[in-house]
Parts: structure tokens; sequence; C-alpha cells
């Protein structure tokens, strides 16, 4: 039998805020796939634990009927860290752990674990949210920069050449059926071009892979006059408006709509941003909404690098280019503007003129003028109401963890929120 995998979250996950209020940092989407499709690819077969923090526990059990959630069992188990950009020879170091021996890197973070006996029968009483994997001899492995993900900006940087990794491997793993015949669609670079099956693009859509691969995926719809620059990725059930323009490095979840101009920027599940306005080197969480003429500023007039606030520090991202940040569930009005390097938490609806803040807690009500709490219950009520639309089901878990982050970001919003 093959050895247990069991996918884990350190500390390094707060990093990661605010989407990973409401995911594992291992869900994450990342070109093509997720952080946790790309680990699994490497161990076929294997059977999978997941682990996570534990509020997300139960909402975790639930979208994985099939899989162990937080319960370690049998002689002996992989851990690897869902933080891990995972390739064949990161893999192969993993696969000669001997038991009770860890992978670290030159900074002594673990990317990976072999753990057996009692050790993994005490994880299972361990109150904390993450493992403890002190006692373990340990092999310090010299990754190459980006192998272990540190923030989410660097899911946004490199998330072009992420789509291209990806696409080699799902298209190895796919076969390529006879080239469908689209009527008044330019490809170029057909080949480099990848349409799943039940897609409809209209006429006078312009497919560019010149510069990098087209992944699109099951029953998507590209309506006319459409630009799509590679390498980019359009999910499954997706929708790309008349008119918009996707550049380079694009990926987009499943089930959303996506209009106007996007560029190297990721978009996780369900949400939408269907009408004109800019957003550029964002990364934007589930169940957003934006209004008409929304837009992200992703360079300063002065083109310093970019610093955000996070956890409440100051970071300096070494970035030159960077957009919005935004949490699940978040929404804006028409004609909203963001500026460089804003982050948004989970829940959040804002509106005005002017830019707001570049960091605004979860929760919040407002935009340049004032910032207020959004009602708890009444947030709940629009969630309910948005997952309706789209056939979902907002099941207890779903609450639990939306007022787990109201409670956990609480003192966030008695705090001035930074400018």
């Amino acid at each position: 039998m093959k050895k247990k995998i069991c996918l884990f979250e350190d500390a390094g996950t707060e990093n990661f805020l605010p989407l990973t209020y409401t995911r594992p940092v291992y869900e994450l989407l990342f070109g093509i796939s997720t952080l946790r499709e790309k680990i699994i690819s490497y161990f076929p077969q294997s059977p999978i634990i997941l682990h996570t923090r534990k509020f997300l526990e139960a909402h975790l059990k639930e979208m994985n009927p099939a899989l162990s959630v937080n319960n370690f069992t049998g002689n002996e188990i992989l851990f690897i860290n869902g933080r891990l950009l995972i390739n064949k020879t990161i893999s192969d170091e993993i696969k000669k752990l001997t038991p009770n021996s860890s992978l670290v890197d030159s900074d002594g973070v673990i990317l990976a674990a072999c753990m057996s006996g009692d050790k993994i029968a005490s994880l299972n009483n361990d109150t904390g949210d993450y493992i403890d994997f002190s006692g373990l001899d340990e092999k310090r492995i010299d990754l190459r920069t980006g192998n272990l993900l540190k923030y989410l900006w660097d899911l946004i940087s490199s998330n072009e050449d992420e789509i291209e990794n990806d696409f080699k491997r799902l298209t190895k793993l796919r076969r390529k059926s006879s080239p469908r015949r689209f009527s008044n669609v330019v490809f170029n670079n057909r080949k480099n071009i990848f349409i799943s099956k039940n897609c409809s693009i209209d006429p006078f859509v312009y497919l560019d892979a010149s510069t990098g691969p087209i992944y699109i995926d099951e029953n998507v719809q590209i309506m006319s006059h459409c630009f799509i620059q590679g390498p980019a990725y359009i999910g499954k059930n997706s929708t790309v408006k008349n008119g918009a323009v996707i550049y380079h490095g694009t990926s987009i979840g499943e089930m959303c709509k996506v209009g106007g101009e996007i560029e190297n920027s990721i978009i996780h599940s369900f949400s939408n941003k269907q009408h004109g306005g800019f957003l550029g080197h964002a990364y934007l969480g589930s169940w957003i909404n934006f209004g008409a003429d929304t837009n992200n500023s992703d360079l300063k007039n002065n083109y310093e690098n970019i610093s955000v606030l996070l956890n409440g520090k100051p970071v300096n991202t070494g970035l030159q280019f960077l957009g919005l940040i935004m949490g699940d569930h978040s929404k804006t009005a028409i004609n909203t503007m963001f500026n460089t390097g804003t982050i948004v938490g989970v829940s959040c609806n804002i509106f005005g003129s002017g830019f707001p803040p570049r960091y605004i807690p979860s929760f919040s009500w407002g935009g340049s003028d004032f910032l207020r709490t959004y009602d708890l219950s009444k947030s709940l009520d629009v969630a309910k109401i948005v997952y309706g639309r789209r056939g979902k089901f907002f099941a207890e878990t779903d609450e639990k963890v939306l007022t787990d982050v109201f409670e956990m970001t609480r003192n966030e919003r008695g705090r001035k929120s930074g400018q």
C-alpha cells in the first residue's frame, strides 16, 4: 500500500491572509491548479490526509467527505508543507525520508517530514493549530527561490511561469482531440492553445498564444470581440464577456464572469468582475462582485517598490507591480478605485469617491470617507443569496467560518486602518 500523504499548514499560512481566512493555504489557485493538486500529482494513488487550523476543520470536512481531516492514523505518514511549490527534485527528496526525519530549507522551515508510531498518535491529542515537528532528524536542502511560497504576492508575480508549467503537465495527461472549428475566431500559435469540451467561442475572438499557452477549461463561454493573451487560464463554467481584454499571467477560476481589462491577476472561483475597469497584478478570493468601472492601480507614479500592511506590520514586497488583494465575499460599488498594494479583508462592502485606505479590515463597510463595521447578520444574509444564485447551498459550516473570521478580526476594526 502507498504511504499516506498529509498536506499541512504552518505559521507561514498567516502571510497569505485574507485569502487563508476562508481556506487552507494549499487550496489557493496558482497557475491552472491549486497547490494541493500540484503536490498530489507527484504521489499518485497515495491516501491523502488534510491538516488545517481548527476553525476551518468542520468546513474542510464537509468539502472533502472522502478524505481524513486532522485525523492521523497509520504506521507512517509523509507530511508535506502546503506552501511548497513542488517539483520532481523535491518530491524525490521527500520520498527518501526515513521514519521520524524531516526535510528543511536553509531557514529551518519544515518542507516535509516522515512520522511514525507514537509521534503520529500524539498528533490527535494536540489542540494547537499547527503541527509540532520538534525532535525529528533534519536534512537541509537548498531551494530555488520561489519553491516555498512566503507571501500571497509570490503567486501573483510567478503566475505566468506556473501557467506554463501546469499547461505542460496537464496537456500530457489529457488526450488532445482534433482541433475544433470556430467561425471567425483567430488563433495565434494554435498548438499552444488547449480547448476543453463543450466550450463556446463566438466570432471575432482573438486567442494569442505567441507569448505563452492558453488553457480553456470545460464549458467556458467566450463572447465576441474578446482578446486573450497567453499565458492564461480560463476555468470551468466561466464566462468572458463581450470586449474583454485578458493579458498574460491571468488565471480565472471556476464559474466566474469577467470583463473589462485584466492583467497578470488570479481570480478564485465564483467571483464576478464582468464590467469595464482595470484589474492588474491582483489576487481576488471567491464570491466577490465588482461594480462597473472598479479599477486598481498596480504601479506607483515614482516607480518605487510597493509596501503593504500585513498582519499589522508594513512589508516591502520588493515588487514594482502589485495591485489589489481581496478576501472572499467582498463587494465594490460602481467607480470604486483602489491604490497600489491595497489589501481588503473578508466580507467588506466598499463604496464612495476617492481612494479607500490601503488596508481594510474584514467586515468593513464604507470607503475613503469612513469605515464602519459591516453587520455580521446582514453579511451572512447576502452570502446566502449569492450562494443561491450560483446553485450552491450556504451550509452551517460556511456560516461558522465567517462568524469566526468576524470575531478574529474584531480588534483590527477597532484600530485605524492603514492609509
